[in-house]
């Protein structure tokens, strides 16, 4: 007996018919890896809260970076490590800060490879917030601006190709453009962590960074039950001259992704961040999950939603899968 349906089904038959009408394909031109510096020697430490992630000091970068253009990876993020922490974050614009330093290694190791540098204050500060405290222990907004334009300036003459903002700080792409153009830094691209929510899964990161807050971030992160102030945020970013978006974190905001896919012509980045990561890694390495089929479903399911860039630790894995 015919029954009259439709069979989608046809569609799903054999691996090469999937491939063949597949909507979304992730590719390694896609992943950015993020990549943490410290100062010393012969370092070369695991993350303790980030499984198969490392501190890597500089002179140790070799191994790293050979590792990612030999897996055609494009492109990395660097966050540092400072020695100094201090109320104005001044390691974070020394032309010998930890960051300068990795951008001027990994430019003469990869002079191709697409280097971003992450411009946030909670690393170098004390106390853990993003930006300059006032005397009631309040984020200087404009105090703030400063210190991110003579980061933003600091790591472009070291060589950064990208610098991302990530201290939600109001025009703080505005300001970082200026400092950047009077500098005649004018090709030197803004990533902006424009919608960099409060959230409760960068944990593991914190560790990495040591660089917990002294109560949290509400003030400045956003809310995670706001959608339309997200929408607000970017569109913001983009008047002040941003040349891309991102979303932080990513899984938990996919919607927030689609929608801004649909409203900006700019490409958005994705950030996989360290809690959405270390989940998968410790559920899979006790038995609970298959790593490489999930990881992939997740950030296929980022793109998906209009990311065009994934910023994910999983990258040289991920990378080596798609081969």
């Amino acid at each position: 007996m015919s029954f009259p349906i439709s069979r989608p089904r046809r569609l799903r038959k054999t691996h090469a018919l999937r491939e063949m009408v597949a909507e979304t394909v992730l590719s390694v031109n896609d992943l950015m890896y993020p990549i943490f510096v410290v100062h010393g020697k012969g370092i070369k430490r695991e993350i303790s809260a980030m499984p198969d992630q490392y501190h890597w000091s500089i002179d140790m970068l070799d191994e790293l970076i050979s590792s990612i253009v030999d897996k055609d990876i494009k492109s990395i993020m660097i966050f540092g490590v400072p020695s100094i922490k201090d109320d104005v974050a001044s390691e974070n614009y020394d032309e010998n800060g930890i960051v300068q330093q990795a951008i001027k290694k990994v430019k003469l190791l990869a002079p191709d490879l697409v280097v971003a540098t992450d411009i946030c204050l909670c690393g170098y500060t004390p106390h853990g917030h993003c930006g300059i405290l006032d005397c009631n222990e309040y984020v200087d907004n404009d105090d703030t601006l400063v210190i991110l334009q003579k980061t933003a300036v600091s790591h472009a003459i070291a060589g950064a190709d990208i610098v991302a903002p990530s201290s939600m700080t109001d025009g703080m792409v505005l300001a970082m453009r200026q400092a950047l153009d009077i500098a005649k830094f004018e090709t030197v691209s803004i990533m902006s962590y424009s919608v960099k929510y409060a959230s409760a899964f960068y944990g593991p990161f914190r560790d990495a960074c040591n660089s917990s807050p002294k109560g949290d971030r509400k003030a400045y992160q956003m809310d995670y039950r706001n959608k339309k102030e997200a929408i607000l945020e970017a569109m913001l970013d983009v008047e002040e001259g941003a040349d891309f978006i991102m979303v932080k974190p990513a899984l938990s905001y996919l919607d927030i992704i689609n929608e801004l896919s649909h409203k900006i012509n700019l490409p958005i980045v994705a950030y996989h961040v360290s809690g959405e990561y270390s989940m998968i890694k410790i559920a899979a390495k006790n038995g609970l999950i298959n790593e490489k089929d999930i990881t992939l479903e997740v950030l296929t399911s980022m793109k998906r939603a209009g990311a065009k860039i994934i910023l994910t630790y999983s990258a040289l894995n991920v990378a080596q899968w798609l081969r």
